[in-house]
């Protein structure tokens, strides 16, 4: 949250306490599972994970990827059982809370719980575009926004990233996320590298043509542009 506000100590002390307990997640490893009861939430330190659900042909859609600082499983603090499987990409640390915590957050520290429905809404409008690009978009934009948001993302982290990065994804995984085959994918991926938007060597992609890539995958930065001048004022 040091990214859009700069935090008081308290602010800062209280996003300390959520992240006093730690644990690792292996790569592949469950840490959520759909429809399973869900009394935890948590704070992502390290490493990237994902959030999706089966379908009823047994085939997965892929909801969002999730980075280092990103709260986890903020949808099941309202239901009992979860909505949605989270799952690790890479080896993964993860720090714990319970939900009594949440509302202690939002009773003592309303420019936090403030904040954390900005990210909510934040993941809901990228969402709402990664749907949209499902129904209206052509395979190889949808590559194309992916890579772009992924870029973005862990630019927001690491803000040595420039245009090149990487991946950490296979072939499938970006097929899951944006309706495609692993085999589409890469005939994507291949004509997006030989019109020179992009280029990839040994798990890394560099985006050799941002603003060309950006409008042949319509996208929209959504961690950018943001009207925050409504936050209430922070206690301490």
């Amino acid at each position: 949250m040091n990214e859009l506000v700069a935090l008081t100590p308290g602010e800062s002390a209280a996003l300390d306490n959520l992240e006093e307990r730690q644990r690792h997640v292996r790569r592949g490893a469950v840490l959520q599972r759909e429809n399973e009861a869900c009394n935890e939430l948590f704070i992502l330190r390290k490493g990237l994970m994902m959030s999706y659900v089966l379908l009823d042909d047994g085939s997965r859609q892929i909801l969002r990827f999730l980075f280092p600082g990103d709260i986890l499983g903020i949808s099941s603090a309202i239901y009992q059982e979860a909505p949605e499987t989270l799952a690790a990409l890479s080896d993964c640390v993860v720090s714990p809370f319970d939900r009594a915590a949440l509302a202690d957050i939002m009773t003592g520290h309303p420019r936090l719980s403030a904040l954390i429905l900005v990210y909510s809404q934040i993941e809901r409008v990228a969402l709402t575009d990664r749907l949209a690009a499902l129904g209206r978009t052509s395979a190889r934009a949808r590559v194309a926004a992916l890579l772009l948001e992924l870029r973005s993302r862990l630019r927001a982290t690491d803000k040595s990233i420039d245009n090149a990065f990487l991946l950490g994804l296979t072939q499938e995984e970006i097929g899951d996320a944006t309706g495609l085959t692993a085999v589409h994918v890469n005939r994507m991926l291949r004509q997006l590298e030989e019109t020179g938007l992009i280029g990839r060597e040994g798990g890394r992609v560099t985006l050799k043509d941002e603003p060309a890539l950006t409008r042949a995958a319509n996208f929209v930065n959504r961690y950018v542009g943001l009207d925050l001048s409504w936050l209430p004022k922070p206690r301490s």
